[in-house]
């Protein structure tokens, strides 16, 4: 596999401040991350976010997918072998990737509030991200457990058509979050930036939970 230095087109930038401060006015982009082992059901309630609060939806894995389909991509083959075995993709590629979706939102139609789904995956991941793109307002973690996760996932497995929706796969995800994602949520967790949902509940119960933890933190609905 070709060493990232040979690749600068997805490398994160190095700067001595981030690109963004937190916020909403000009040079400036609100981010919140949407955590949770596969299977929380992190899709269905940023969906609900964004028709509510006016958030751009970014789903780190689907750039991802996105990018390893991409005709011409330097990182599709390598991004594929990634997801395939449940890794988590080098940081570079992804900060660069979520770094460029946020970017062309703000130049399409000015939208500046982000929800970053599925990241940081990892703590090189979070460090990098608030280094060099902007510090996000806080984390928002759906918390289930491993049994209710795969089960879930096997049901969605049946018409997803994902390749990763299989036991072992499923298996290999788990793992992998409890590992490399849980102390990324410790670690916010101690700056006082985390926001716990119970995601065993309905769809409907968990955006009750949703809406009071942005009521909380200051984020109204639009139109208010």
């Amino acid at each position: 596999m070709p060493p990232l230095k040979d690749k600068p087109a997805l490398q994160a930038p190095k700067r001595n401040q981030p690109l963004f401060t937190p916020g909403t006015a000009a040079k400036q982009a609100l981010v919140v991350f949407v955590l949770g082992g596969p299977g929380a059901g992190k899709g269905t309630q940023c969906a609900n976010i964004v028709r509510d609060y006016g958030f751009q939806h970014l789903s780190a894995g689907d750039l991802l997918r996105a990018e390893q389909d991409r005709e011409g991509s330097e990182f599709g083959d390598m991004i594929k072998s990634y997801i395939k075995e449940g890794q988590i993709v080098p940081m570079e590629v992804t900060v660069q990737l979520l770094e460029n979706a946020m970017t062309g939102a703000i130049e399409k139609d000015e939208s500046r509030k982000f929800l970053i789904d599925g990241f940081p995956r990892k703590m090189d991941q979070a460090v990098a991200f608030e280094e060099k793109v902007v510090k996000s307002r806080f984390t928002l973690f759906f918390d289930l457990a491993e049994e209710d996760m795969r089960k879930r996932l096997l049901k969605r497995g049946e018409t997803s058509g994902r390749s990763d929706d299989n036991e072992e796969s499923i298996t290999k995800r788990f793992r992998t979050f409890v590992e490399m994602s849980m102390p990324v949520v410790e670690w916010f967790k101690k700056d006082g930036r985390v926001v716990k949902v119970d995601a065993r509940k309905s769809p409907e119960e968990v955006y009750e939970g949703v809406k009071a933890a942005f009521e909380k933190e200051g984020i109204e609905m639009k139109g208010k």
